[in-house]
């Protein structure tokens, strides 16, 4: 958008209209995700390292073709049905493949069998699609990266890239031998390998010219050849029928304002960074003139967004911060990963219907953006969630679907799996994102990691949400708008202790004091110098009281403590009620307790809470609210994706919420099953997260749950926000 921002433009329309259009812009969404792991061959350890990164399609458009690197394999997915994509198998290599182009029946797979860094070497595999093997390789003398094919699929296009080791001068170049670029003609799928030529690149780039690294290729309907080298911070044109250098020139540098450049635990995006190198990645035509790059960064750059270029070299668009803002405003800020941003590594490109649309996949931030290629200024339509770490696309407007391959696999840290993400685009409203942020005062709200909810009292359709530890340097209440079709955070309370930005603290509940203020719950850990604790804090967010756990409490304590905050009455005979995650050590397996504390004695107590069993990971709890005569508590597994299996919405009566003195006997309360939201997690077609930790039922009685993303830290930074409808017909 030009002078407005797509989340923005995006709340407002679906605030502003209840009843759908009369003709609807169609638009993409997530119809099914596919875990990679599901493709390892029979009798293979599950725990098997697995990862999608460059994908390609059938002709037909049924079949989807995978590199796995890990697994030095490619991997087939059966999409005839697109939302329920099947294992097709797999087909091994002695080596690792890179990239996959198919032409006709055939798979034409880069595959890298390099000794060592400075003794490269690879080949091109030609695999049958309806075999599923190998039929033909060929010599291309160096370790590729990419491949592409020619729009008639008579050339295929390979960058030999002979990667750096980023471990020796801290990833320096020149390092020898210097890559080029490798062009074979192909027909009916079949590579004529006595036709191989080499493209010399040295001698093209100002910066380390004569060590090439050839990044990412792509065709025009020229059979030109545009070319990345990614640390050269150069492209270069080729003409795919003769090999000859037609052009070439500097991807340059971007300033950048309006961003976050401290890895700090804070979201601020006021800093600024000049004179960016582009250095990048992907690259793909939009015509037979302009080329848009994906600006990566991977040695001294990181321009954080893209750029359209003629292909004389004149930049004709630069998108500088913008997608990055936009993804900011959804939750998906990586700001661990400051130095680069959100890294636009992949592209695609391809005309559904009248639109001709580019697709930019931003790696750390787990997002794709779609935009409509105006020929003047793009306009960005929507941001789709994707796996963790996009890294390859490809689009299918046959059958009006588009792909993400997400190579991030975290099976060695318990977390979630590589998938291939599948999309479909028909008329309908974006299902995502489900919460944006405004801005304040002139500045992005930046948000993430949201771990408690609260009631706005008297106002239906109002929240109050806090963020966990992963923003330690930024702890805030927000104000939601869930009214708003996405949910809108519409303010930022920053809590401050003594003027400054409270820190030490892990905020995990929040509950409105009835007076203007606020109770928090802050969850403890020893490890780093902080304990468990109630914080009360007034209405311009500063910490008046902190009340630390009494000793007989302290005794057990784990790090697992304080998981939300309730309240239960008014004034003098107001009790908080606090859940604490997990069992500590003083509880018998399987028991947690429901903490109390009365503010105007200072009273401490508790109950035992039963919870529930599974055969694998922890459970524990995550939130508390109270809503009529029942308190409501989330229990959840710590499990993810297919392995989940409990993650659900419990209710205990007020009138069994007796606590009795710590140190002694506790009561035992009974809990009642009040909804599983396993279903409503699977509703969005991605992998179930675990991170279920905000309930709260509005001032009309409408129940809301929100997931914390971890501060899209090992994570696809997706914030699942959604209602579940009346509470009294529960």
């Amino acid at each position: 958008m030009k002078t407005r921002s797509l989340t923005a433009a995006l709340a407002a329309a679906l605030a502003a209209s209840v009843a759908p259009a009369a003709s609807a812009e169609p638009v993409f969404n997530r119809i099914a995700s596919f875990a990679v792991a599901d493709n390892l061959p029979d009798g293979a350890d599950r725990a098997t390292p697995t990862s999608s990164e460059i994908i390609a399609a059938s002709e037909d458009g049924n079949l989807l073709v995978y590199s796995d690197s890990p697994l030095k394999a490619i991997g087939f997915i059966d999409i005839t049905d697109a939302s329920a994509p099947k294992a097709g198998g797999v087909v091994s290599f002695d080596g690792e493949p890179t990239s996959v182009a198919v032409a006709g029946g055939k798979a034409l797979v880069a595959v890298n069998t390099r000794e060592s860094f400075t003794r490269p070497s690879g080949l091109l595999a030609t695999v049958d699609l309806a075999a599923k093997a190998v039929e033909a390789t060929c010599d291309i003398g160096g370790q590729p990266d990419s491949i592409a094919l020619n729009k008639d699929r008579t050339i295929a296009a390979i960058a030999i890239e002979n990667e750096r080791d980023e471990e020796v001068d801290d990833g320096a170049i020149p390092q020898m031998p210097a890559g080029d670029l490798v062009l074979l003609s192909v027909k009916d799928g079949v590579v004529d390998c006595g036709s191989l030529k080499r493209v010399d690149l040295t001698g093209l780039a100002a910066v380390a010219g004569d060590d090439p690294e050839p990044e990412f290729v792509s065709f025009n309907d020229l059979d030109e050849v545009a070319v990345t080298l990614q640390e050269n911070n150069h492209i270069v044109i080729v003409d795919g029928r003769t090999g000859d250098v037609k052009s070439h020139f500097s991807a340059g540098a971007v300033s950048l304002e309006g961003i976050d450049t401290k890895n700090d635990g804070a979201l601020t995006f006021t800093g600024e960074m000049k004179d960016v190198a582009r250095e990048p990645d992907a690259v793909k035509w939009l015509d037979d003139d302009r080329l848009v790059v994906a600006n990566e960064g991977d040695w001294k750059g990181g321009a954080r967004g893209f750029t359209i270029f003629g292909k004389d070299g004149k930049v004709l668009y630069e998108n500088g911060a913008g997608l990055e803002r936009e993804i900011a405003r959804i939750g998906h800020y990586p700001d661990k990963r400051n130095k680069k941003g959100i890294e636009p590594e992949g592209l695609e490109a391809a005309t559904f219907g009248e639109d001709r649309l580019f697709f930019v996949l931003a790696e750390r931030a787990s997002i794709v953006g779609v935009y409509r290629d105006t020929g003047a200024e793009p306009e960005l339509l929507q941001l789709l969630p994707s796996g963790i770490g996009p890294e390859g696309a490809v689009a299918i407007p046959g059958r009006n679907l588009f792909v993400t391959a997400n190579e991030t696999d975290l099976v060695e840290d318990g977390g979630a799996r590589s998938h291939v993400v599948i999309y479909e685009r028909a008329e309908g409203e974006p299902a995502y994102p489900q919460i944006v942020s405004a801005e304040k005062d002139g500045e992005l709200i930046g948000f993430g990691a949201l771990s408690g909810l609260a009631a706005v009292k008297d106002q239906p359709g109002r929240l109050y949400a806090v963020s966990d530890s992963v923003y330690a340097l930024q702890p805030t209440i927000f104000t939601i708008d869930a009214g708003s079709r996405p949910a809108v955070i519409t303010d930022a309370l920053r809590i401050t202790r003594n003027g400054a930005a409270a820190q030490k603290l892990d905020i995990e509940g929040v509950t409105p004091d009835g007076e203007g203020g606020f109770w928090l719950a802050s969850e403890g850990d020893a490890d780093k110098l902080y304990g468990h604790a109630i914080l009360h804090v007034n209405g311009k967010g500063e910490i008046r009281k902190e009340i630390a756990i009494p000793a007989a409490l302290r005794a057990g304590e784990t790090r697992f403590g304080f998981e939300g905050i309730a309240s239960v009455g008014e004034r003098d005979e107001q009790v908080l009620w606090m859940a604490v995650q997990r069992e500590w050590g003083d509880d018998e397996k399987g028991f947690v307790k429901l903490v109390s504390y009365k503010p105007s004695s200072k009273e401490w107590g508790a109950v035992r809470y039963p919870l529930e069993k599974t055969e694998s990971g922890w459970v524990g709890l995550s939130e508390i609210t109270v809503h009529g005569d029942h308190a409501y508590v989330i229990e959840r597994d710590n499990l993810i994706g297919q392995a989940a299996k409990l993650k659900k919405l419990y209710r205990v009566a007020l009138a069994d919420l007796k606590p009795a003195p710590l140190g002694g006997e506790l009561p035992v309360v009974g809990k009642e099953e009040v909804r599983d939201l396993i279903s409503d997690l699977k509703a969005a077609n991605g992998y179930v997260v675990d991170k279920v930790e905000g309930f709260a039922v509005d001032a009309a009685g409408n129940g809301f749950v929100v997931t914390d993303n971890d501060g899209v830290d090992d994570s696809s930074g997706e914030t699942l926000f959604f209602g579940i409808g009346p509470m009294n017909a529960m």
